[in-house]
């Protein structure tokens, strides 16, 4: 073979290959980013407010003692149930019932002195009587010259000193007057005391709380020292869950809105409730970090009772604040946002598709804006339109995978495949 015939086989084969890679490049098929598709429907939407808290009787107890001492008998338990009257515990009562014969004593001997002064009373006052009757007579007699002037005066001074005696005794009579309410009161006092060593249930409800035993003593609270809180009874016929709202979500709370309710404790179970109470003021935060979220109580009453539910159970509340029905709506994660060029009728100004190129609207550089035209971000959804995505509202949007939906261009070629189904969900 000459070498010009090698070098024309050589020249050959070049552009074979070279036709090849062409004709490759030219019609290669581009399979374009994985995505997921959904017919626009009309749904029921719900807005929702989401909050956590705790599970709560709506009316409790706090048991306290009234007097201190040590406590000689206990009938409860936590977690029995109670009914109003019933007999709970009681505090050694010698001490009070000391105090209680010791009252009685003094109040005797109050009363036993005040009848003596009231005898004593009536003395002087037929003293007093007697001093004027003398008196009177000793002036008839001077008038008559029949008495000495020595004998009227010492009538006349005998008369005085009997009324300054009976104003004595009348002061001493008041006194001991007020000195027998003393006793009483004091008396009524122990007696009350005395009382209170027996503790009752005030409500019907079950003890959710036992903070004493037999043989220990009970405390009583000051204004600088709090109490011993012996038991706490609740009334569970109510329960209400009190959730913390946060501040970007409390305008939307109002009263009388719906809440389902889910407690942590009792799994696979969902309660019905009703936003009862909303906190005025925010929660105060207990520590001093700036960074502590504002959030404010509100309170759900439920609606019927949550079978073996216990005071402090966390829940979690979802509150309803909006209700929309048959509303055309498009999955949330459909939604995106893409900076686009619009023209002066608000219309997306798309660049014409190019060989080998991905069309897209934000390729417009702002160099190259017409009179009327504006880059602008748009929230929008992306629709199949042959095979490629397009941004704009449609019947169908793209609705994942959300990767996808986050890199997704206006013009990108995209690949539809059939969108996994959440477990237990029902076919589309």
């Amino acid at each position: 073979m000459t070498r010009n015939k090698k070098i024309l086989i050589g020249v050959g084969v070049v552009a074979v290959l070279g036709g090849i890679a062409y004709a490759n490049f030219r019609f290669k098929r581009v399979e374009g980013v994985t995505v997921h598709t959904e017919a626009i429907q009309k749904r029921d939407l719900k807005a929702i407010v989401s909050a956590s808290g705790k599970i709560q009787p709506k009316r409790f107890v706090n048991i306290s003692a009234d007097t201190s001492g040590r406590v000689t008998d206990l009938a409860v338990q936590e977690g029995e149930r109670v009914k109003q009257g019933q007999f709970l515990l009681q505090i050694d009562p010698r001490n009070l019932r000391t105090r209680v014969q010791s009252g009685e004593a003094s109040l005797g001997a109050a009363r036993s002195q005040l009848e003596q002064m009231r005898l004593s009373l009536d003395s002087s006052r037929t003293a007093l009587k007697q001093a004027e009757d003398a008196y009177r007579r000793q002036q008839n007699l001077a008038k008559g010259g029949l008495t000495t002037k020595e004998t009227l005066e010492r009538a006349e001074n005998d008369l005085a000193m009997r009324k300054a005696d009976l104003a004595s005794q009348e002061q001493n009579l008041r006194t001991l007057q007020l000195r027998t309410e003393q006793e009483q009161a004091t008396l009524e006092n122990a007696r009350t005391d005395l009382s209170k060593v027996r503790i009752e249930s005030p409500i019907d409800g079950i003890i959710t709380r036992r903070n004493i035993e037999q043989g220990e003593t009970a405390v009583v609270g000051t204004m600088n020292n709090a109490g011993t809180v012996l038991l706490q009874v609740a009334d569970m016929s109510v329960i209400e869950a009190e959730v913390e709202v946060d501040e970007t979500d409390i305008p939307n709370v109002q009263l009388g809105q719906t809440a389902t309710i889910t407690v942590d404790a009792i799994s696979g179970k969902t309660f019905t409730a009703k936003v009862t109470e909303i906190g005025n003021s925010p929660i105060q935060a207990t520590g001093q970090a700036s960074t502590q979220a504002t959030n404010f109580k509100v309170t759900l009453t439920v609606e019927g009772e949550i079978p073996d539910v216990r005071p402090g159970f966390t829940c979690t509340a979802d509150i309803t604040t909006a209700t929309r029905t048959q509303a055309l709506a498009v999955p949330i994660q459909a939604t995106t946002v893409r900076e686009v060029v619009i023209d002066d009728k608000g219309q997306v100004v798309r660049e014409p598709a190019t060989q080998g190129r991905r069309p897209s609207s934000t390729a417009v550089q702002a160099s190259e804006l017409k009179p009327g035209q504006e880059r602008k971000e748009l929230e929008g959804v992306f629709v199949v339109r042959d095979g490629k995505a397009v941004f704009e509202p449609v019947k169908t949007v793209i609705v994942g995978p959300f990767a996808s939906v986050r890199t997704l261009a206006d013009g990108a070629a995209v690949k539809v495949e059939q969108a996994p189904r959440a477990t237990g969900a029902p076919a589309q």
